[in-house]
């Protein structure tokens, strides 16, 4: 039977609400060694994603405040990529190369319950398709 989503996902997800300050997102993924957390409201809602790149790129080299810029001022809304967690892990890949992304949110109804790395994928798909994903993100800007 083919792998879906649910079966290759991290489920241990740490999330930021749109309120959090930046200083406290990046605090979470420095203490988590992730570059990236989705941005949820309190029923596990998807609202956006933020990453490490985000805070460098749109607060720190801005010269704003990271204690009082908000995720919502600098976090990527509404279209977030996501994947179902009953979607094949093939639609995955599919979804990261066409989108160029690092990492898929899984939803499951309308809550967060997962997210999938690139790493999560390149354990479980062939050599060569695992090749293409990586040549495809990393052409992106």
């Amino acid at each position: 039977m083919a792998k879906k989503a649910r079966d290759i996902m991290e489920t241990d997800v740490a999330f930021v609400s749109a309120d959090d300050t930046v200083a406290a997102a990046a605090k979470k993924m420095a203490q988590l060694e992730v570059g990236a957390l989705p941005v949820c409201n309190q029923e596990k809602r998807l609202e956006g994603m933020i990453t490490d790149r985000d805070i460098a790129v749109k607060v720190v080299a801005q010269g704003k405040d990271p204690q009082s810029t908000t995720v919502r001022d600098v976090a990527d809304q509404p279209e977030v990529v996501t994947i179902g967690a009953d979607d094949s892990i093939d639609l995955a890949l599919r979804t990261m190369k066409d989108h160029k992304v690092r990492r898929l949110p899984v939803i499951d109804g309308t809550q967060v319950v997962g997210i999938i790395s690139q790493g999560d994928l390149a354990v479980n798909i062939d050599d060569e398709k695992v090749g293409d994903l990586v040549e495809a993100i990393s052409a992106a800007p």
